[in-house]
Order: C-alpha cells, then sequence, then structure tokens
C-alpha cells in the first residue's frame, strides 16, 4: 500500500460520496455523483470510475469484492480516508472557479451568436427547474444544510445565467416575443 498518493478533487468527491452513502460501488458512486455534484464539478466518467481503487491502493478506503451475482467491488472509508476528507472540507484553501464553455469558445473562434445563445439560455432554464425540483425535496426531507446551500448556489447561478442570455439576445434585437417567454 503507498501512502504517497497527491489527493485531487475527484479523489475528495470520492471520499465525500462514500462518506454521505456508506459502502458503495463505483456505479452507485457515479449515480449519486449525477444527481449532485456533477451539478457544479463534473468529473470525467473514467477518471472518476478509476478512483476509488486508487484510493484503495493507498488506504484510504477498504474494498471489498462481493462472493455472489456479479461479483462487484464495494468501498467504503477507513479513518485515513475520513481523515484526509475532513482536512480537505476544513482547508480554507480554493482553487479559482472556472468558465468552461464550449460555446463561448465557438464564439471567440466566430461562431454565430444567436444559436449558441438560445441553446444555452435555454439549457440554463432547463437546469433551474431541474436543481429547484431538487430543492424542494431536500427541504422537505431537512436533508444536509450543505447540499441545500450548494442548490440555492446552483439555482441562482443558473437564474442569473439564464437571465443574462435573455437580455444578450434582446439587445442584439433576438429576444423571444412576450408571449413566448415563460412564466416566473
Amino acid at each position: 500500500m503507498s501512502d504517497q498518493i497527491r489527493l485531487s478533487n475527484t479523489s475528495h468527491v470520492v471520499l465525500g460520496l462514500i462518506d454521505v452513502l456508506g459502502e458503495s460501488t463505483p456505479y452507485e458512486l457515479k449515480q449519486a455523483m449525477e444527481k449532485s455534484v456533477e451539478n457544479f464539478w463534473p468529473v470525467p466518467h473514467t477518471t472518476f470510475y478509476e478512483e476509488p481503487a486508487r484510493l484503495a491502493r493507498a488506504g484510504y478506503l477498504t474494498e471489498r469484492q462481493e462472493q455472489g451475482g456479479r461479483r462487484r467491488k464495494r468501498y467504503a472509508l477507513t479513518g485515513k480516508g475520513r481523515g484526509a476528507l475532513q482536512a480537505w472540507v476544513a482547508s480554507p484553501e480554493i482553487s479559482p472557479p472556472q468558465l468552461r464553455d464550449e460555446g463561448v469558445l465557438k464564439i471567440f473562434f466566430g461562431a454565430e451568436l444567436e444559436p449558441i445563445l438560445r441553446q444555452r439560455r435555454d439549457w440554463h432554464r432547463a437546469k433551474l427547474t431541474e436543481l429547484e425540483t431538487y430543492m424542494a425535496a431536500v427541504s422537505k426531507s431537512g436533508g444536509p444544510a450543505g447540499v441545500l446551500a450548494s442548490l440555492v448556489a446552483g439555482t441562482t447561478y443558473n437564474r442569473v445565467l439564464a437571465e443574462e442570455y435573455e437580455k444578450g439576445l434582446a439587445d442584439l434585437g433576438l429576444g423571444d416575443p412576450p408571449e413566448a417567454r415563460k412564466p416566473d
């Protein structure tokens, strides 16, 4: 077991999800990530599926293979893994936010604005609706404060961007007619 691995943000996502879910398979972790963390921190699928085994080799997780059925590997936190997660959460250091948007990249290289602005506006509207649904369920169930706070951040982010894309379209004379707009 090697103690000398670098813990990435992906490592911390895996540790944090296992802390919340308990013993899990990589597939169960990926399903949970798609409904939570991936809304604000996307992780490549291949990287994510490899991470539990890497963390287990370094002693941050235990690995148990099921005896029957599909013989899936199940991972659980060790004391070392829980300590690493707690130290990361408590650390005041955070990296700057990143904008990674293919639409902006295409605009930079000369793409037509209107279809990209409309597509992004519509995407942010749909994501806002999805996150508001999650937020209502978490609020109703009395879910963890951190989950609720991240959903507040996500809904605010998507609401602002949907509104700004709408303003951008209007500034270009491309806004939807008032009867086509969705009510707030």
